[in-house]
């Protein structure tokens, strides 16, 4: 459940009180008045009604421009719910501004994100060449590259444009830095870098197509039920860093073949990655909180959703055609 704290007007209270029955508030209770003529009103709210509760608080109050309302987690509540209450709850989507809190950070360029690119790319790039899997995953753990990715798939659902140019430019920077640096230790290894993780690598096949996508699906699913997301940024990690890794070294080594393959593989997982995540956001229902908001946001998920799904079937194509080649 969510404990909800309302501080506005005095005489916003009887909407809030209808709002709070309307949407099955456990509790409901009305603090005292304050000099400054606000009031402070607490609801008990279970997790399936949060969002729904959150958008007519915010309709009913968005003319206040001194109202909050604040949202905390509740840890136990006494006694304790059916369990048929429970499986419900078990299944809500968190509240579309914890996601957008959960992510949107996670979607800045600065300092923090670019050294821990750096480390992962030497470190994956040392387990690649020297064929030490157990290398290249441990590096995974510390590859920021989750957040971006979800940060443009939610901007996306959202219609938030600003959310998606800022995630865009990160994920970008981020990938051009592993490559950019991964070229450099290409060009300087002193001996052969083709070990069998390392060209693994540039070995692309419609298989890495249903890895990318089972990807996406689980870092979308980690940010709306609360999967594990160090568990899952691994995942996604692994679908993007080796690639691109691989990418830079055999340019920097000077195959373009190898780099050609590494390319693709990079280029399809980035592809179906984001059009899982997007998929995954429009069957959950997440949307903006205004109609006009909604529709708008639609014809971008539309838009995107067929943008990625044409870019799968060229890929897909490329792919088949190297294979057969």
């Amino acid at each position: 459940m969510k404990y909800v704290e309302v501080i506005a007007n005095e005489g916003s209270s009887d909407t809030i009180s209808a709002i709070s029955e309307k949407h099955e508030a456990h509790d409901l209770r009305l603090g005292v008045v304050g000099e400054d003529g606000k009031q402070q009103i607490r609801l008990i709210v279970t997790d399936d009604k949060i969002q729904s509760l959150l958008d007519s608080l915010q309709s009913v109050l968005g003319s206040q421009s001194t109202a909050n309302i604040l949202v905390l987690p509740v840890e136990i509540a006494l006694p304790k719910q059916s369990e048929e209450k429970r499986k419900e709850e078990d299944l809500a989507i968190a509240a579309r501004e914890a996601l957008y809190d959960g992510v949107e950070k996670d979607s800045h360029l600065n300092v923090n994100f670019v050294v821990l690119v750096i480390l992962s790319t030497i470190v994956v790039a040392i387990g690649l060449i020297e064929n030490n899997i157990a290398v290249v995953i441990g590096a995974m753990v510390i590859a920021p590259l989750l957040g971006p990715h979800l940060a443009f798939g939610l901007g996306t659902a959202l219609g938030d444009i600003s959310l998606m140019q800022k995630s865009a430019v990160t994920l970008f920077v981020g990938i051009a830095l592993a490559v950019t640096l991964s070229v450099v230790l290409g060009i300087s290894w002193p001996s052969e870098i083709f070990s069998p993780e390392l060209t693994a690598r540039t070995d692309v096949g419609l298989d890495s197509v249903a890895l990318a996508l089972a990807s996406g699906v689980a870092a979308a699913l980690s940010l709306t039920t609360g999967l594990s997301s160090v568990l899952v940024g691994v995942m996604v990690a692994v679908a993007l860093l080796p690639p691109a890794v691989t990418l830079g070294l055999m340019l920097g080594y000077g195959d373009n073949n190898l780099a050609i393959g590494a390319g693709l593989l990079l280029g399809i997982n980035m592809v179906c990655i984001n059009l899982a995540c997007n998929i995954v956001f429009f069957v959950k229902g997440i949307r903006p909180r205004t109609w006009w908001e909604k529709e708008k946001a639609k014809r971008a998920m539309i838009i995107y959703v067929l943008v990625w799904l044409v870019s799968v079937i060229v890929l897909s194509f490329l792919i088949f055609g190297r294979q057969v080649l």
